[in-house]
């Protein structure tokens, strides 16, 4: 593992995209219950975040 230095650390941070709500295409058509459970619970999990 390569070590970076404080400024590189921020340089690169800096550089990462930041974003609230990703768009994630679902089909209901296709989603088994793994799927929709998952579904549930980024809903939950948003929830909280907006909380």
């Amino acid at each position: 593992m390569v070590k970076q230095s404080k400024e590189q650390f921020q340089q690169n941070h800096r550089q990462l995209p930041i974003a609230k709500n990703e768009d994630v295409e679902f089909s209901s058509e296709a989603a088994d219950n793994e799927d929709l459970e998952a579904l549930e619970r980024s809903k939950e999990a948003d929830a909280r975040q907006q909380s």
